[in-house]
C-alpha cells in the first residue's frame, strides 16, 4: 500500500468525564473520548427480533446507557466485555432528547492497567481534592492530645484505611461516590477547628475524634469494592445500618487499644478510660439528631449538639452545590427541584467586589 493511500488516523479527541458530557451534549455532534467502566452488560432483543446490548457505563461522576446493535462496528468488541471491563469510549456525541446521549461512529479499545487505576482515582479534580481532604485528616487527628483516642484513630486507618477511602458517605443524596465520605469527614473537621475557636469549651479530640467515626459503619453499607464504582448491598449493611456498626467497630477497636502495652500508662488518666469510650460512643449514636431519623438517643451533650448540626449543614450545603450544577435553570438565578432538595433553588448571592479606588491625581 502506498503512503497516498493509508487511511487517515482519525482525528484525537478530547477527554472528558461522563458528567462533563451529559452537560455539553447537544443535538449537535461533539467528537469526545470516555474512559468508564461497564457496570452492567446485558443482552436484549429490538421489537423486531434483532440482537442488541444495553451497556451501563460509569466512572463515579456520573452514569451512561448506551445501546449497542447490531449494525454498530462495535457489537463484537462489546460482546466480548464483562461486567467491570475498563474501556476508552470515542464517539461522535449527540443528545437525542428522548433516547438520551448517543454515541455515533463509536471507537473503542479496552484500557491498560495504569489507565484503570488511573480511572479508579476519580477524575483529576476528585482524585486532587480527595488527597488533599486525607492529609487534612491526618493532620488535624495527629493534634489529638488524648492518647487514647489518638491510638484509636491510628489502629482505625491501620486496619480499615484503604476501606474508608473508597467509600461513599451517602448512597444517593450527598458525596454519593468513590470517596466522598473522606470529602464529608474533611469538611466536618474543617468545620470543627472554625467552631472551637468560637466555643473553646467543648472538647475538640472527642469531636474530631467523633467525627472521623460517626459514618465508620458505612465501611460495611457504602463501600465500593477495590476495582469497581458500583456500592453493590450486603447483608450486613442492610440488616443493622451504619450506626449499630460503628458502636460495634468502635468497641472493638477500644477493646483492642486497652489490651495493649501501651494502654498501662493511661489508667491514671482523666477523664477515665470508660468515660471517653461512653461520650464516643453518644456521639455515633446521637449524630442522626431524632429518633425518627434513626438514631437510638438524642443528643445528649455539646459535643453530640455539635455534631449533629456539623453532619447536616455539610450534607445540605453538597446537596445544594450538586443541585446547582445539574438542575435546570428554570429563570435566571432561578433552578429546577432536585431530589431530595424540598423545593426550587435560587442563585445565592455573590460577594461584594470593592471597586478598586481611583489613582489620586499628583498635585502640581
Amino acid at each position: 500500500m502506498t503512503e497516498d493511500s493509508t487511511t487517515p488516523a482519525p482525528p484525537s479527541a478530547d477527554r472528558i468525564t461522563l458528567a462533563t458530557l451529559k452537560a455539553l451534549a447537544t443535538s449537535d455532534a461533539q467528537l469526545y473520548a470516555v474512559h468508564a467502566q461497564l457496570e452492567r452488560i446485558s443482552q436484549r432483543t429490538t421489537a423486531k427480533g434483532n440482537p442488541f446490548f444495553e451497556v451501563q457505563l460509569v466512572d463515579g461522576t456520573a452514569t451512561l446507557t448506551w445501546r449497542v446493535f447490531d449494525g454498530s462496528p462495535c457489537f463484537i468488541e462489546v460482546r466480548d466485555l464483562t461486567s467491570g471491563s475498563a474501556i476508552e469510549l470515542t464517539a461522535d456525541w449527540i443528545d437525542t432528547g428522548k433516547y438520551g446521549i448517543d454515541p455515533r461512529n463509536p471507537r473503542l479499545r479496552r484500557l491498560d492497567s495504569t489507565e484503570e487505576a488511573a480511572l479508579l482515582s476519580g477524575d483529576p479534580d476528585t482524585a486532587a481534592r480527595q488527597a488533599e481532604d486525607w492529609d487534612c485528616i491526618q493532620q488535624l487527628l495527629s493534634t489529638l492530645r488524648d492518647p487514647r483516642l489518638q491510638r484509636l484513630c491510628s489502629l482505625f486507618f491501620e486496619r480499615f484505611g484503604d476501606r474508608f477511602r473508597r467509600t461513599a458517605a451517602a448512597r444517593h443524596n450527598h458525596h454519593a461516590r468513590r470517596g466522598g465520605l473522606v470529602e464529608h469527614v474533611a469538611q466536618m473537621m474543617r468545620s470543627v477547628v472554625a467552631l472551637h475557636s468560637v466555643y473553646p469549651h467543648l472538647n475538640r479530640d472527642l469531636l474530631l475524634a467523633g467525627i472521623l467515626f460517626h459514618d465508620c459503619g458505612k465501611l460495611w453499607e457504602n463501600s465500593y469494592p477495590e476495582t469497581g464504582f458500583a456500592q453493590p448491598y450486603n447483608l450486613t449493611g442492610e440488616m443493622l445500618g451504619h450506626i449499630p456498626l460503628g458502636l460495634e467497630v468502635v468497641n472493638k477497636l477500644w477493646r483492642d487499644v486497652l489490651d495493649s502495652e501501651t494502654a498501662t500508662a493511661w489508667t491514671l488518666l482523666e477523664p477515665p478510660n470508660e468515660l471517653v469510650r461512653l461520650h464516643l460512643l453518644h456521639l455515633i449514636a446521637s449524630h442522626h439528631g431524632t429518633h425518627e431519623f434513626g438514631s437510638p438517643v438524642l443528643p445528649k451533650t455539646p459535643e453530640a449538639v455539635a455534631l449533629h448540626h456539623i453532619d447536616n449543614i455539610d450534607a445540605k450545603l453538597e446537596m445544594m452545590r450538586q443541585g446547582y450544577q445539574t438542575a435546570r435553570e428554570l429563570a435566571p438565578g432561578i433552578f429546577d427541584r432536585v431530589s431530595p432538595w424540598p423545593t426550587r433553588t435560587v442563585s445565592p448571592l455573590p460577594e461584594c467586589e470593592t471597586p478598586a479606588s481611583e489613582p489620586e491625581t499628583p498635585s502640581a
